[in-house]
């Protein structure tokens, strides 16, 4: 991956470091959310929204906090364009040779609508690193990769997503292979904020389950 050069900022009062990763495609942004010693690391994707959004009020800056608590490293990236498939793809697959650069090689990727497709394809591209995959509320396209995953994957999808359908996740489920966890959470829309804290739970308990084995 023509990862060409990353710049890593100061960290804030949000515990991240900005950071600038140079391709030869053009800069990609990110937040780094260091733990000491981390061998573990998740990163984090939103969807066609762009910049950093994050579903399920402030999921994603929450648990990178939380999981830093627990030794394991976070990457937040903005994709150049939330609208291109391929190029976003790209994106992770830089975000994960950044990691590599910081001795971080088993990684979660975890997307939310597009990005949900986003992290199938990437970790379909990627074995050797990505030990499991969250899609939350994922759209339908894209996502035939599934089926070559072989790592775990954990699809979770509002019931009343007004946006995408359940079906696309139900659809993806029934293509991948175990293990698989599908999760169709009630009266919930496709930003799932009407169950953040169970949804919060879910993500937390799969990745201690699936990612931090790996120690």
């Amino acid at each position: 991956m023509p990862l060409l050069n990353a710049t890593l900022g100061i960290a804030n009062t949000e515990n991240y470091q900005p950071v600038v990763m140079e391709t030869d495609h053009g800069s990609i942004d990110g937040h780094f959310y260091p733990a000491p010693g981390a061998t573990l690391a998740a990163l984090w994707v939103g969807g066609v929204g762009g910049g950093f959004d994050t579903p399920a009020r402030d999921l994603y800056p929450r648990l990178c906090r939380d999981l830093a608590a627990d030794g394991v490293a976070s990457l937040r990236v903005r994709f150049r364009d939330s609208r291109d498939l391929e190029a976003a793809v790209y994106d992770v697959l830089c975000g994960l040779s950044f990691l590599g650069r910081q001795g971080i090689h088993h990684v979660a990727l975890i997307g939310h609508s597009f990005g949900g497709a986003v992290v199938i394809q990437a970790a379909a591209s990627n074995r050797g690193a990505v030990c499991t995959v969250v899609a939350l509320a994922t759209q339908g396209y894209g996502t035939d990769p599934v089926w070559d995953l072989s790592c775990p994957i954990l699809l979770i999808h509002g019931e009343a997503d007004e946006i995408l359908p359940p079906s696309c996740s139900i659809h993806v489920h029934r293509k991948a292979r175990e293990p698989k966890k599908l999760v169709l959470v009630p009266g919930t829309g496709h930003a799932l904020e009407e169950a953040s804290e169970a949804v919060c739970r879910e993500v937390r308990d799969w990745l201690k389950a699936t990612l931090m084995r790996e120690r």
